[in-house]
């Protein structure tokens, strides 16, 4: 059960928290430190309330950045848990959702993709899954990328033949299909193998994904003998290949080591300021991918610190294996532990590794953590110059530390899309991109402002919320793919929101003469259009941001006319199925046939009622 305690709003900096610090209880909790716009600051835990924050009541004794932290504090917010324990999962929850200024961020956070075994089909189908866990089914992961999941998929479909194929293709088969044909499925769409023999499939393809891959693969040997021995070649070739394909997994001891079943490993390599994370994960006994973060923090703060203060916001959303793997001796490691354990329903053990086969690994992703780091250090120092080049180009008082960059796409006014991609001083922050789908009617097709309007009045709407709640993330300059007429619909929609060009500066960006590369204009309040040289690095790097939003534009408006291109009018009515609508198309040839067909013709078609004939031509009739 948890308590909040309210803040007093007339005092500020070390007097308000000395204030708070009066009516405080002895107990475990989490504390937020706002600033004047309601802005979060800064997220703590304590065991104890009262002996925590009583700290920060003596600014002169903490170091410059946290004596600004509390100067600029103007209110506080707390929270009472029954447990440190509850108050650490806690504080990790709010510096996610809140990204405080002065906490250790972990940045970059985008969603695993898992394989799932789904249970709530005859015959179970196996499916790559990225997002909340909504589908019926067995789990494994996190895979580190999707081609990590792609490899995996491809020796479940050559080792247990299972099926990958939806449901409506499931249904709408009748005779096997070439995944069939090359030994990759079993068919039992169409009945090549029995429910309990798929089944069996099933459950071998399970203990394979939980580690179980050394008794599957005797099993396997024994059924390919058997089949020899009564003389059934094409089974025994079958076994065969399949042992073959699971053999192929644990191969190489190196990037598959013996004895890690299910374990996390995370190495933390510091330079310069900045720090790696490379986090490894190993199920099933095998190594399920590599990716690496760059945690943002204080650079008082000690590895151990900023390696605590990760893992406890990266499995915030995941399950933890059985076994972490730390390269630094964790300040709070007792009280990390117990948290993990809680949050995986059994216990998790932290390790340190000294010698043997883990602290070969461990060496090995230290390496990898200090090569990611030294790239991404060579990349911001070319990087930071040319945001400087911009600051000086367009007059704005420091290098921007986030850029917006929005073009639209469609095709003759149809399915437009608008797009926004995000830059700053770490490159292309692709988890902060955005799709706008163009949702109003009043537009005349092909009129690039009005979409524009639309969709930069969706996003300053939502920043303003935002701000309110104090989880605004500003933009310091948005990038208009386009000239005087793009940037005078931005500043009118900035002017009916509020919103002054003196927080956010706006340039428009339009393609040369002949659409020549090198040849841009660009447009700003208050100032005469004008060009760059031609070799100028920043222009280079302006080119680079619109391209890189007009790339993401079109593909968001492909994904979405592919989309339109592969839907069924069919499908959305009421009551019609696999097997009923390929009646339907039997009879008419089209979708566009069907719609447009008497009432009398659709109740002559075999397998549709008097009733559902009147359910379809009704419903396309509304829909004309």
């Amino acid at each position: 059960m948890t308590e909040t305690v309210p803040s007093s709003g007339a005092l500020q900096g070390a007097a308000l928290i000395a204030d708070h610090v009066r009516r405080l209880p002895g107990k475990p909790g989490v504390y937020r430190m706002l600033g004047a716009h309601g802005d979060v600051l800064y997220v703590g835990k304590a065991k104890n309330l009262k002996k925590r924050v009583v700290n920060y009541t003596r600014p002169e004794r903490q170091s410059v950045r946290i004596a600004r932290m509390i100067s600029a504090t103007r209110s506080m917010e707390f929270v009472l848990t029954e447990t440190e324990t509850e108050a650490l999962l806690l504080e990790a929850n709010l510096i996610k959702r809140l990204k405080p200024r002065y906490n250790i961020l972990l940045r970059d956070d985008k969603s695993f993709p898992y394989i799932v075994l789904r249970k709530d089909h005859k015959a179970a189908q196996v499916l790559k899954h990225r997002g909340a866990h909504s589908i019926k089914g067995e789990y494994f992961g996190p895979f580190a990328s999707a081609s990590a999941v792609n490899q995996t998929l491809d020796i479940l479909q050559k080792a247990f033949l299972l099926r990958t194929c939806s449901d409506s293709v499931f249904e709408g088969r009748t005779r096997p299909c070439m995944l069939h044909q090359i030994k990759r499925c079993a068919a039992p769409c169409t009945g090549e193998i029995h429910l309990e023999d798929y089944a069996q499939l099933v459950a071998e393809a399970a203990d394979f994904l939980h580690g179980r891959s050394d008794a599957l693969h005797e099993a396997l040997n024994r059924q390919m003998q058997a089949a020899a021995a009564v003389q059934d070649f094409e089974r025994a070739a079958d076994l065969r290949d399949r042992i073959r394909a699971l053999s192929a997994v644990t191969a190489r001891q190196d990037v598959n080591p013996a004895g890690i079943v299910d374990a996390d490993l995370a190495a933390l390599h510091r330079q310069s300021g900045q720090t790696c994370v490379r986090m490894f994960f190993y199920r099933a006994g095998q190594n399920w991918g590599e990716r690496a973060y760059f945690p943002r923090h204080d650079k008082a703060a000690t590895p151990e610190e900023v390696l605590g203060a990760f893992l406890a916001q990266f499995y915030e959303n995941k399950r933890p294996p059985k076994i972490l793997m730390v390269s630094h001796d964790l300040p709070e490691a007792d009280l990390l532990t117990e948290a993990l354990s809680l949050r995986a329903g059994r216990h998790v053990d932290i390790i340190r590794p000294r010698r043997g086969q883990k602290a070969n690994l461990m060496r090995q992703a230290l390496d990898n953590a200090r090569d990611a780091l030294g790239r991404r250090l060579a990349e911001g120092a070319s990087r930071k110059i040319q945001l400087e080049g911009v600051a000086k180009v367009f007059g704005l008082k420091a290098p921007p530390q986030r850029i917006e960059i929005y073009d639209n796409s469609h095709i003759s006014g149809t399915l437009a899309v608008g797009g926004m991609v995000v830059a700053g001083p770490d490159g292309f922050e692709k988890n902060q991109y955005r799709t706008f789908n163009i949702k109003s009617k009043d537009i005349t097709p092909g009129d690039d402002y009005g979409m524009m309007r639309e969709v930069l009045t969706r996003r300053f709407s939502r920043l303003l919320k935002e701000r309110e709640k104090g989880t605004a993330i500003v933009p310091d300059l948005v990038l208009i793919d386009g000239g005087a007429g793009q940037l005078s619909a931005t500043l009118a929609v900035m002017k009916d929101l509020g919103i002054s060009t003196d927080d956010i500066a706006v340039v428009g960006i339009a393609k040369g003469v002949e659409r020549d590369a090198g040849r841009e204009q660009f447009f700003l309040p208050g100032r005469k259009p004008f060009r760059m040289e031609m070799r100028d690095p920043v222009l280079y790097y302006l080119q680079r941001l619109r391209d890189e939003a007009h790339r993401y534009a079109i593909g968001a408006h492909r994904r979405r006319r592919t989309k339109a291109a592969h839907t069924n009018p069919l499908d959305a009515v009421p009551g019609i199925g696999p097997l009923r609508k390929k009646a339907l198309l039997a009879r008419f040839g089209s979708a566009k046939a069907v719609a447009s067909a008497k009432l009398v013709d659709l109740e002559a078609a075999e397998g549709v009622s008097k009733r559902m004939a009147k359910t379809i031509y009704d419903y396309f009739h509304d829909e004309q």
